[in-house]
């Protein structure tokens, strides 16, 4: 069975020869120790090229290569934003988000392009779209060919939407006191959104993640009524518009989804992603779930992957294992990405044991 069909059995609640293996995201510094560790031959890397979007190519074959030996199932890439920096903490995307970036280049919108319903008219993303938006998944896709299966991800219509405000709060207001430019905000969004989905089955992508949280480990971050009023009816534009394209999808969303998670099932989704351990019980998940939407995920990145043992992720692997993978319909990654707190042992320990113990 090659991996792209174990990832496209499970994804259809089938049972594959074993659990496939996939990562949302591995931040670049992590592919690159990782791929020491694994004894392959790696470029110097220049020190602030983790940001997100900002990898070179060079630094790509070093994924690539990484994913070949550690025989992962899946890539996963995104669609560059064009940014341009503005100082060495900060910078503006192509869409005129104003970005401040943490120590690991991880960004947080701090100013937006639409402050007014009045900016929206006119205000167009799918045409600042470029070709060189699509280099680094294409390269991934051309490199590592058909028998892999290839993510590629695009921005929740929720998030992109408050990035464009300046700020989630700025969005939630408007959910009260200007809904007409939620929605138009919206539609403006998922318009973007299939432009890069048309890119992406262009270039041979098999899987759509719609990535963005929409939850704390408490909550949803939002009422199920607004959920239900502002962001379901695009979710749900935007998976009927995947599977027409005959492509898989998968929502990402971090935190307690149990408000809505009767809604991912009825929106039509694949897979979701990353079933979150401090408050998304695998085992129960599982349960309700069983049938009908595969589960990715679960093993913890908040604690065990950075702090510890190998033998302590073997033991996590294995129990996830036995609670999710029976009769199918579940995918072995972190519980939410490889990020720079992650030790590479343990990614590396994580890997193996699922090959170990993930055969039916």
């Amino acid at each position: 069975m090659s991996s792209r069909d174990r990832i496209m059995a499970a994804l259809r609640n089938e049972q594959p020869d074993r659990v496939p293996l996939f990562e949302l995201w591995i931040n670049e510094s992590c592919f690159f120790k990782t791929a020491r560790l694994l004894g392959l031959k790696v470029p110097p890397r220049k020190e602030g090229l983790d940001t997100t979007g900002q990898e070179s190519l060079e630094s790509i074959e070093v994924y690539c290569s990484m994913v070949e030996e550690l025989g992962l199932d899946a890539t996963c890439f995104y669609v560059s934003k064009g940014h341009t920096p503005i100082d060495d903490k900060t910078r503006i995307n192509r869409y005129g988000v104003v970005e401040k970036l943490n120590e690991v280049g991880e960004p947080t919108p701090v100013d937006g392009p639409i402050k007014t319903p009045a900016d929206l008219d006119g205000f167009d993303m799918v045409s600042r779209l470029r070709p060189e938006d699509f280099e680094g998944i294409e390269y991934i896709v051309n490199r590592l060919g058909p028998d892999l299966a290839h993510f590629g991800t695009v921005w929740d219509p929720f998030v992109m939407s408050w990035f464009l405000r300046g700020g989630m709060q700025n969005l939630f207001m408007d959910f009260i006191a200007n809904p007409d430019l939620v929605h138009r905000l919206a539609q403006v969004v998922v318009q973007w959104q299939k432009a890069v989905i048309d890119r992406f089955v262009e270039i041979g992508v098999d899987v759509i993640v719609v990535n963005g949280d929409l939850a704390s480990t408490q909550a949803t971050l939002m009422s199920p009524r607004h959920y239900r009023e502002f962001i379901l009816p695009y979710h749900r534009e935007l998976v009927q518009y995947i599977h027409d394209q005959g492509k898989m999808a998968v929502k990402h969303c971090d935190g307690n989804m149990w408000a809505i998670l009767d809604d991912m099932i009825e929106i039509g989704f694949d897979g979701l992603h990353p079933i979150q351990p401090q408050c998304m019980d695998l085992a129960e998940v599982k349960a309700h779930t069983s049938g009908r939407l595969c589960l990715i995920g679960n093993i913890d990145c908040e604690h065990l992957l950075p702090f510890g043992t190998e033998e302590e992720v073997e033991e996590a692997v294995k129990e996830a294992i036995a609670v999710a993978a029976p009769g199918g319909g579940y995918i072995l990654s972190s519980s939410n990405s490889i990020h720079p707190a992650c030790r590479p042992e343990n990614f590396i320990a994580m890997i193996r044991a699922a090959k170990a113990y993930g055969r039916y």
